[in-house]
């Protein structure tokens, strides 16, 4: 957790800067996203200058928040799935903890005023991943052959939209159930395209 820094910290300012991110989220969770960080910074116990010297801007801390959720939620699905004996099930835990993540942090991501630059690079490591898990459900024939890696991306933003409306608010599993009945090979129609 550095912030928008990327050399390493020192033992006392790793430790604030967690303490600043993990503060960060629970207030942000209690009382939304709009409350200024000075807020967050007293809640947090560190000075105004400790909290805006690692994170210069609120879109800093918000997306060390989503960093460090990636790393706690996401990060270890991914690694459960790349090595899951089952590839379907690997398939299905790599996407659904990620949608869990996103249901949860819905408001964080929301609030990001430079949603695009900044989740780039964590999509790109998600999805590079998750296209290694569908590549070897495919090769056992357990999802359709015609679905391609730069599919996902837009698959999962379908079910991101879902959320927006979904009652109640854990009605997008029901699209993702769906989803996941049409990356089946069994019942596949062929998809448009190339």
């Amino acid at each position: 957790m550095t912030g928008s820094s990327q050399r390493p910290l020192r033992v006392d300012a790793a430790r604030n800067a967690e303490l600043i991110v993990r503060t960060a989220w629970r207030v942000f969770s209690e009382l939304g996203t709009e409350v200024p960080l000075d807020e967050v910074a007293k809640q947090a116990g560190v000075g105004v200058a400790t909290l805006y010297r690692r994170f210069p801007s609120k879109d800093d801390l918000l997306f060390a928040i989503l960093q460090w959720r990636y790393a706690e939620q996401i990060e270890p699905a991914i690694n459960s799935a790349l090595v899951d004996e089952d590839p379907w099930r690997a398939l299905v835990t790599a996407i659904s903890a990620s949608l869990d993540v996103a249901s949860a942090e819905h408001a964080v991501i929301k609030a990001l005023r430079d949603r695009k630059s900044l989740l780039h690079g964590l999509m790109d490591r998600y999805f590079a991943d998750l296209g290694a898990i569908l590549q070897r459900a495919q090769q056992a024939g357990l999802v359709r052959a015609d679905l391609r890696g730069n599919d996902l991306p837009m698959v999962f933003y379908m079910i991101i939209g879902s959320m927006r409306v979904a009652e109640p608010a854990s009605g997008w599993r029901r699209c993702l159930g769906v989803l996941l009945d049409g990356m089946r090979p069994a019942a596949a129609t062929p998809l448009p395209g190339d």
